[in-house]
């Protein structure tokens, strides 16, 4: 056993790892893998085989096994279930091994918990499910052993076992013991004795969290081991990649700076944010297998010193930290990161979001700050390449979205003396989304809606819900029009169940009062909607503007961030001879169209 092995990261072939003998604990639960576990892994391991294009030494990585010395045999403090199925499908497979690989052979872990566990593992070929029965333990592994005997002779698999085999056991070691085989590989960690003689206090650690085995923190064991440094620097060293390490964390950990370079829609989630940026610099893709980015950085350690590899990391960080800083890159890179998201499928999110902020990296560094802004402006023309005046609800949504984004990021940009900042974290985690400014007449309600829209106009007309405060207001307001109104909403209220008809009748009364009785054709074009938050566009349901107007003003008073073109809609800024604020006439519509023209004029070129 090497004895410089101890207290490192290192990558073990399927040949190497079964050089030793290993012992379960008893503090660990016997084998419990189920069926789709154990195909899982057959799979994963001939996806791997058969695709075309792999690099030389580029292998298929299995989850970390963590060991420690125990007498003559290793203690499997982690990974024993993914070393048991590794044997079992070495089992089947063993007559084809011998030719193949004469020299190899294996023995089976031995649990604690059965002693006789090992020959039946040795012996799982000729086990009978009588056999199996006895323990748990045993019925799980003749299980799975079942399971892979069956993945192999199901000739829908169409699996080529002489490929699988060297994908499973081949070794290419250059003179150097590098080994250039595409093969399947485990990451290994053997704890030195002298850390501590606890291995249960070990396990425990592992398996609550608080050694999290992720790209991320595998990578940092890599940079904190002691052999990377002069013996009289590695302390020093140590603290120092740490100490910046926390503070890159740190700012990732503000969703203010995270969610302009993340989307939340992203498959890929991460508790270490830094590991974003890892997989950014090693391209992840959406095939890469689970330690694709660990695996490049352990590649780049054979070969490049850790205080290089170290250097382009911080250098990548203070990327996206410049672009942080500057109001224009802020907001024209968040903008183009959000565009991303705009109808790709999870399945190619991955693919496209590391080639478009890679892309972006890789202008940024070879041009001018000036050269590099002539460039995000033109992709961003890419993303509006339309006429806007013909966008409508039902067809061009998504479109939709980027046009009116950019218009509440241009309209901050031009105001020269505002202080504000688009907020691309409340933008993506509240979930924004499109709104009709003057309700839809054709929209039919529940009966869920119908209750919660009485509400509404109640507590815009009369400031309260409750019955006998409306009954007060009815009184003393002055206003017989609004009197009966309320009248009848207090009805509705007091139904046990509002009947369609009746509420019908009351809807298409309040129309006629706030002027939306008349469906025009520009009610789903762009000139009739605004961005707002999933909750209050929720709580607007099918309201009328003056509702919609007086929530936003709440909003606003109360602190809860407005979109800034939201609220001057509602307030009419852009309707320069506004005759009041109960509806959104035609000619408001046509101001605010005519304000998101000339605001992104610059944008939009001849396509206007």
């Amino acid at each position: 056993m090497n004895e410089n092995n101890t207290n490192q990261l290192v990558l073990k072939s399927v040949k190497d790892l079964f050089r030793f003998r290993y012992f379960i604990p008893s503090y660990q639960r016997g084998y419990r893998w189920t069926g789709t576990q154990v195909t899982q892994l057959l799979e994963d391991i001939w996806q791997f085989s058969k695709r075309y294009g792999k690099s030389k030494g580029e292998f298929y990585c299995l989850q970390p096994i963590v060991v420690k010395r125990f007498d003559d045999m290793l203690e499997v403090i982690d990974g024993q279930q993914r070393l048991t199925t590794i044997y079992l499908v070495i089992r089947y497979l063993e007559d084809i091994i011998k030719v193949a690989f004469p020299r190899f052979s294996c023995f089976p872990p031995e649990y604690q918990t059965r002693t006789d566990s090992r020959m039946f593992l040795a012996d799982v070929k000729t086990k009978t499910k009588e056999d199996a029965e006895l323990y748990i333990d045993y019925f799980y592994i003749w299980q799975a052993y079942a399971t892979i005997k069956a993945w192999f002779e199901d000739e829908e698999n169409n699996v080529n076992t002489i490929d699988f085999i060297n994908t499973l056991l081949k070794e290419e070691k250059d003179k150097n013991e590098v080994d250039a085989a595409n093969n399947v590989r485990v990451i290994w960690y053997e704890i030195d004795e002298t850390e501590s003689n606890n291995s249960i206090d070990i396990f425990t650690r592992l398996n609550i969290g608080k050694i999290p085995l992720t790209n991320a923190e595998l990578i940092k064991a890599l940079f904190l081991q002691k052999g990377n440094f002069a013996e009289e620097q590695a302390t020093l060293k140590q603290i120092q990649i740490a100490s910046e390490w926390d503070m890159i964390e740190k700012t990732l950990q503000n969703d203010i700076f995270w969610f302009f370079i993340y989307n939340p829609d992203n498959p890929l989630k991460y508790d270490n944010r830094i590991e974003y940026i890892f997989d950014l610099m090693k391209e992840r893709t959406k095939e890469s297998e689970d330690y694709h980015t660990f695996n490049e950085f352990f590649n780049d350690f054979q070969n490049i010193k850790p205080d290089d590899i170290w250097l382009e990391i911080k250098k990548y960080f203070l990327t996206f930290e410049e672009w942080f800083n500057d109001d224009e890159l802020y907001h024209y890179i968040g903008y183009l990161i959000d565009c991303v998201r705009k109808g790709k499928s999870e399945l190619r999110y991955i693919d496209h979001i590391i080639k478009h902020i890679t892309s972006l990296k890789k202008v940024s560094s070879e041009t001018t700050k000036s050269e590099f802004k002539e460039y995000l402006m033109e992709e961003i023309k890419k993303q509006i390449s339309c006429k806007i005046e013909n966008l409508t609800y039902d067809d061009n949504g998504m479109q939709i979205k980027k046009v009116l984004l950019l218009f509440n990021i241009q309209t901050i940009l031009e105001t020269q003396k505002s202080e504000m900042r688009f907020p691309f974290h409340k933008y993506k985690s509240e979930n924004w989304d499109i709104e009709h400014i003057c309700s839809r007449t054709d929209k039919k309600f529940n009966a869920k809606e119908r209750a919660m829209w009485v509400d509404d106009i109640l507590e815009y007309f009369a400031g309260t819900i409750s019955d006998d405060e409306v009954e007060v207001f009815m009184s003393e307001c002055g206003d017989d029009k609004v009197a009966d109104i309320c009248n009848r909403l207090i009805k509705l209220k007091r139904s046990e169940q509002i009947e369609e008809y009746e509420f019908q009748n009351v809807f298409e009364r309040l129309q006629k009062h706030f002027g939306e009785d008349e469906q025009t054709s520009t009610k789903d074009d762009i000139s009739n909607l605004a961005l707002l938050d999933s909750a209050t566009n929720r709580s607007f349901g099918n309201s009328f503007f003056p509702i919609k107007r007086k929530r936003i003003i709440e909003n606003d008073k109360n602190g809860i961030f407005v979109p800034i073109a939201t609220k001057n809609l509602f307030l009419k800024y852009y309707s320069p001879e506004a005759m009041g604020n109960m509806n959104w006439s035609d000619n408001d519509a046509k101001d605010y169209l005519s304000e998101i023209q000339t605001t992104l004029e610059l944008f939009l070129g001849s396509v206007k």
